[in-house]
């Protein structure tokens, strides 16, 4: 088989950043997706489950409620490895469109206090899988380390060598 787009990515040099994973027309229109990473692959320990958790509930929120990209936004989710999640938009975006959104959402997410949105068992197939604290300590990580002093080489994937 073939390996998808995301498998061709140099996961040993991959930063943490904001990325272009793909563009797909979708009916007459394109849909950006963005590989939002929080965490170096296989350099350093991934997310915990409970806290990307957390993180997915509390950015899909945000996101889906902006007052200026709310209607753009198509998904927000975690990947599967752990390491970041995956951010679908309608529109031809480059990554650089992101910086702005994405510290208003992770800005957001380190600040969160309260009920976590969806964290029950009507709203939620794992309801318990959440670390408020953890989420929070994550997202000021990435917030501060990477999101608010970001570089070209976190805005484009690496080059194949």
């Amino acid at each position: 088989m073939k390996k998808i787009p995301s498998f061709t990515i140099d996961h040993i040099r991959l930063l943490r950043g904001i990325y272009v994973s793909r563009k797909d027309k979708v009916g007459g229109e394109m849909v950006t997706t963005f590989d939002i990473r929080m965490k170096e692959p296989n350099r350093e320990p991934a997310l915990a489950p409970s806290a990307l958790h957390t993180i997915e509930h509390l950015a899909a929120t945000f996101l889906r409620n902006h007052p200026v990209w709310g209607e753009r936004i198509v998904y927000w989710g975690p990947m599967g490895c752990l390491t970041g999640n995956y951010l679908l938009v309608k529109g031809d975006w480059k990554a650089e469109d992101m910086v702005d959104l994405m510290c208003e959402t992770f800005r957001f997410i380190a600040g969160f206090g309260g009920d976590v949105p969806g964290a029950s068992p009507m709203d939620c197939g794992n309801y318990l899988l959440q670390d408020l604290p953890m989420a929070r300590w994550e997202a000021a990580k990435y917030l501060h380390e990477v999101l608010e002093v970001i570089t070209e080489a976190q805005l484009h994937y690496p080059e194949k060598e």
